[in-house]
Parts: C-alpha cells; structure tokens; sequence
C-alpha cells in the first residue's frame, strides 16, 4: 500500500515539532488523530519511524531517511502550486524565518511587516530562538545567523555587517563610578551571556574584550538588553538596538567597536524555488536598509 501524502504531512510535522500535541497544533488535528496517521505510516512501511523518548517523539534510522525524501516532496508540491498559480499577483502561503533573538527584536518586525505590506497572502512567521536552527528537520524555511554552517546541504549568502559596543544607562553611569579605560569595568556591574549556554563563538564578545567577571547573565540577548535599559549594569549591545534602548549610550566606542555579520542560511533543494528566492531578497535587502538606518540613529 502506497502512503498518502496527507500522512507524510503529519509524518513532517511530528519530526519537526517532536511533539503529536505541537504537531496537532500545526495542523489543526487532535493529537489522538495525529497519533493514529503516524501509526498508519508505520504499518505502511512495516517499521518504526518514531521513538518516544523523555523529550518528545525521535526520529529512527529509518525515519531520517523517510524525512528526506517526505521535504522533497513537500517542496515539489509547493514549486507546482507556485507555477500553477503563477507570479503575476504577490506572493503567498506560509514562510518560517529562524533567527536569533536580537535580529528578531529589533530588525525582523519592520522588515517583514513591509513584506507582509506588499504580500497580503504571505503569512510570514518569526521564530526567535537563542540557538541554531535545524533546517534539515525543516524547522524554519531560512536562517538569519552570524556565522556561515560549514556542513549540510545548504545556501549561504552574506546579508549585511553590524556593529555593537559596549553601552550602559544614563542613570547607572551617575551612580556609579567613571569609566575612562577598559580597567576601569572592573568597578561595574556587567550583563553578558550564561558563559555555557552560548551557542555561537561570534556572540563571546565579553571574552574577546577580556571582560571575564559576569554580575548578570542570559541566554538572550533581549534579556540583557532590558537588564541594561533597567539601570543593572554595562553590556555589549546592537547599535540597531541603541535606537529602542531610551536613556541608553555607548561607553569607550574607540576601545569597544565590534564587528559582526548576519548570513542567511536556506536549504539548497530551495534554490530552485522563486517564491523563497523572492522573499530572501526581499528579506536581505530590508535587513541591510534597516540595520544601516538604526546605527545611523544609535
């Protein structure tokens, strides 16, 4: 018996949420009827695609191999509709962005909110998360990262540099005792990254200026910055970021002037694809707008 395309959608929705409930959601389906398509699907392969372990459903042998094959279909589907339909009006259906959580604070929201002016149909979804993406499990359509993968089958283009410095509230700064040279931050209170938890070597900024003694840590960029805008110490922050931050200044931007690079990562079966070819550019070209005009402001 040959399984229906319908259950390879809920097989890839399981995969990529690891959860029947996440997946029913993502669906529109009770868990339960997800539950009973997977199980359709096994018996259909004689095998078992799933094991359910303490952190929701894992992909088997056999299941990885299965995914692969179940995306080329869903993107073989998507590029029929695409040419079906045509490119004459805007473009439509769902794109998935992952991104870090400080380009999907302070850049994401207006950038797609004017591709979401142009597009009506287009339902754009930002997922902002403080570590990598799988694009393999189709957890996103495309990556904003600050640094280039270096393995999988995927595309990778340079969209923009940014800058950040070191930057603290007008408030503290009164308080507290001046900064005139790097040693002096010893006297400070200083907010970075859980030292553990950081999940690219691009964002150990404190390490390479030879900050080592952390006063308040997050896994989040958006954290640290709201700790900075609360008066609780000095931080390294987005110049497009300086913009939202009231109150908020560079500290010694001539010894702390940083410099790094959003990519956007895409899988390389979408190159094929206009409607993401489409959007990238749209995306990319917004980001290098948006991030030029806020450290304008900064």
């Amino acid at each position: 018996m040959e399984p229906h395309w319908d259950d390879l959608r809920v097989f890839l929705a399981v995969a990529r949420e690891e959860s029947l409930s996440a997946a029913g959601r993502r669906l529109n389906f009770d868990p339960a009827t997800v539950g009973r398509r997977v199980a359709r699907l096994e018996s259909t392969y004689e095998t078992t695609l799933f094991i359910k372990s303490p952190t929701g459903y894992a992909l088997t042998d056999v299941g990885q191999r299965l995914m692969s094959h179940a995306v080329r279909v869903e993107q073989s589907l998507l590029d029929a509709t695409e040419e079906m339909i045509g490119q004459t009006s805007g473009l439509t259906g769902q794109i998935r962005i992952g991104a870090p959580d400080g380009s999907a604070n302070y850049l994401l929201p207006q950038v797609c909110a004017n591709i979401a002016a142009d597009n009506p149909d287009l339902e754009i979804q930002i997922v902002a998360l403080p570590r990598v993406f799988s694009l393999s499990r189709r957890e996103a359509d495309m990556v904003v990262a600050v640094s280039p993968p270096t393995a999988g089958r995927l595309t990778v283009q340079k969209i923009t540099d940014y800058k950040l410095h070191l930057a603290a509230h007008r408030r503290y700064l009164r308080q507290h005792s001046p900064i005139k040279k790097l040693e002096d931050l010893k006297h400070h209170n200083i907010i970075g990254y859980v030292q553990d938890m950081i999940f690219d070597k691009e964002l150990d900024y404190l390490n390479e200026i030879g900050v080592r003694k952390i006063n308040l840590s997050s896994n989040s960029v958006s954290v640290q910055i709201n700790c900075v805008r609360a008066e609780g110490g000095l931080g390294i922050v987005h110049d497009f970021a300086i913009p939202f931050m009231r109150g908020v200044r560079k500290i010694l931007p001539n010894e702390v002037n940083l410099t790094r690079s959003f990519y956007l990562v895409r899988h390389a079966d979408d190159r094929r694809h206009e409607k993401m070819n489409r959007f990238s550019e749209a995306l990319c070209e917004g980001m290098r707008h948006e991030v030029a005009r806020l450290e304008a402001l900064s």
